[in-house]
């Protein structure tokens, strides 16, 4: 989770994944998102196989410095493992590259699950290399999905591994 502002000319984003042996709702998952200010995104998910429709949204509500972490608060579809629901969170995340030399960024938040009507927390670890590859470490609060990225210009491609074992793909453009 990035906490700086995004500043470059590309507004729309349209992201697609889908993951294999999981439910309906999350095996394929559509996304579309607007860039309102550096700090607001807003948008639509969409996942076909459940027939299901939910609001995104993300707020950088503090930015990120060399000493204080960003605070980013938003909305999405509830966690990848529920049928149903909508996730309400809030997290610090603060990268360790200028004090450490590592190109690693954890986050740590809460998040409230509407089909479990509960509170959890969650976290996750992003470690760049070089320009164009990445990896998070999700926790959900539940369960810890791996992924890895691949970046190239406006397009970004990955992998993610649903509780570590069912693979899946992404693809996202920004436009």
């Amino acid at each position: 989770m990035s906490g700086a502002e995004n500043e470059d000319g590309d507004r729309w984003t349209y992201g697609v994944r889908v993951v294999s042996n999981v439910i309906d709702r999350a095996r394929w998952r559509n996304t579309l998102t607007y860039r309102f200010h550096p700090r607001f995104t807003a948008g639509v998910e969409y996942n076909p196989l459940a027939g299901k429709v939910s609001p995104l949204a993300n707020v950088v509500a503090v930015t990120e410095t060399h000493r204080r972490p960003a605070l980013i608060l938003g909305t999405s579809s509830d966690r990848i493992g529920t049928p149903s629901g909508q996730s309400f969170y809030a997290t610090v995340s603060k990268s360790l590259e200028h004090s450490t030399g590592w190109p690693v960024a954890p986050y740590v938040g809460v998040a409230y699950g509407t089909f479990e009507e509960r509170a959890r927390v969650i976290g996750g670890l992003n470690i760049t290399a070089g320009e164009r590859w990445s990896s998070t470490i999700l926790f959900d609060g539940v369960r810890i999905h791996p992924t890895v990225n691949y970046t190239r210009g406006r397009h970004q491609f990955g992998v993610i591994f649903e509780r570590g074992r069912h693979p899946g793909a992404s693809y996202s453009v920004s436009f």
